[in-house]
C-alpha cells in the first residue's frame, strides 16, 4: 500500500510539473511575441503614418486608408452577422420543436466555424464579387465575413440562452407573460453579457481577417466615404500588411500596423471581460 501511494504522489508530482512547464511555456512564448511585435513596430507609428493617405507620387506611405476601410468593413459586418447570430440562437433554442432539425443545423454551425478562412474567401469572390456581380469590393468583404462569423455569434448566443434557469420561463408565464414577452424581458436580459461577449470576441475576428478579404475586398488604398467605400476595393490593416511587407518591402511600416493590430485585439479582448463582469455583477445584484 504504501509502495503504491509512494507511486500516485510521484504520478501527480510529475503531471503538476508538466502542466506548470506547459503553462509557462505558452506564456512565455505569448509574451515574446508581444514584446517582439510591439519593439519593432511602435517605433514606426508616427502621426503622419496615421492619419496621411499614401501618395506613390511623392513615395508617401499612410493608413488612413486602411484603418476606415477596416472599420468600414467591421460596422457592415457587425450589423448583419449579429441579428442573425442572434435571432437564429433565439428560434433554435426558445420557438424550435424538432430536436433532431436543431441537432443538424448545430452540426452544421461547427463544421462552418471549422472551414479555413481562405475557402470562404474563395465562395465569397465566385458568389458574391462574381455571381451578385458586385465587384471587388468592402461589401463583398462583409458579407464574407459575416458568413465566416455567423456560427460564432449563433452558438455563443445560444450556449448563454442555455444557461437562464428553465424556472425563470416558467415563472413568467405563470405571471401570464406570452412567449416573446419573457424572452424579451427574462430570458435575454438574463443572458445578455454572454451575448455581447461573443458579439466582441466575432469583432476581433473580423478585424484580424486577411485571408478573406484578399480574395474578395481587394488591395486598394483610396480614401472613400463610408457609403462610396463599400462599393468600392479598399485594403484592411491586415491586407495592408501583407502588402507591405510581401509586396513592397516595407517592413516597418509592416510591423507598425500588426502593432496596431495587436493593441486592438488587446482592447477588444479586455472590453469583452469587462462587459462580461459588469453584466454579471448587474445580474448579481
Amino acid at each position: 500500500m504504501e509502495q503504491i501511494g509512494m507511486r500516485r504522489k510521484i504520478y501527480i508530482f510529475v503531471m503538476k510539473a508538466l502542466m506548470m512547464v506547459s503553462a509557462a511555456l505558452t506564456c512565455a512564448l505569448v509574451g515574446f511575441l508581444m514584446i517582439y511585435v510591439l519593439w519593432k513596430g511602435l517605433p514606426n507609428v508616427t502621426v503622419r503614418l496615421l492619419f496621411t493617405k499614401p501618395s506613390y507620387l511623392s513615395g508617401q506611405i499612410g493608413i488612413l486608408p486602411d484603418i476606415l476601410n477596416t472599420l468600414y468593413i467591421m460596422i457592415a459586418a457587425l450589423v448583419i452577422v449579429i441579428p442573425l447570430g442572434a435571432g437564429a440562437a433565439v428560434y433554435l433554442t426558445e420557438y424550435a420543436g424538432n430536436k433532431k432539425l436543431v441537432a443538424v443545423i448545430e452540426y452544421a454551425a461547427e463544421t462552418l466555424s471549422g472551414i479555413p478562412s481562405i475557402i470562404y474567401g474563395l465562395v465569397g469572390m465566385l458568389f458574391f464579387c462574381q455571381f451578385l456581380n458586385m465587384q471587388t469590393s468592402l461589401l463583398a468583404g462583409a458579407l464574407t465575413l459575416v458568413i465566416m462569423n455567423l456560427p460564432t455569434v449563433m452558438r455563443t448566443t445560444q450556449e448563454s440562452l442555455k444557461t437562464v434557469p428553465q424556472s425563470y420561463r416558467e415563472g413568467a408565464f405563470g405571471l401570464g407573460a406570452g412567449k416573446w414577452r419573457t424572452i424579451r424581458t427574462v430570458v435575454l436580459p438574463g443572458c445578455i453579457d454572454g451575448v455581447i461577449t461573443g458579439c466582441i470576441l466575432s469583432a476581433g475576428r473580423i478585424l484580424g481577417e486577411s485571408a478573406a478579404l484578399l480574395f474578395t475586398a481587394g488591395f486598394a488604398h483610396a480614401l472613400n466615404g463610408f457609403f462610396t467605400g463599400l462599393r468600392s476595393s479598399g485594403a484592411t490593416l491586415t491586407v495592408a500588411l501583407y502588402v507591405y511587407a510581401k509586396e513592397q518591402g516595407e517592413f516597418g511600416v509592416a510591423f507598425a500596423i500588426a502593432a496596431i493590430l495587436m493593441i486592438l485585439t488587446l482592447l477588444i479582448n479586455l472590453l469583452a471581460t469587462s462587459v462580461a463582469k459588469y453584466f454579471k455583477r448587474r445580474r448579481s445584484l
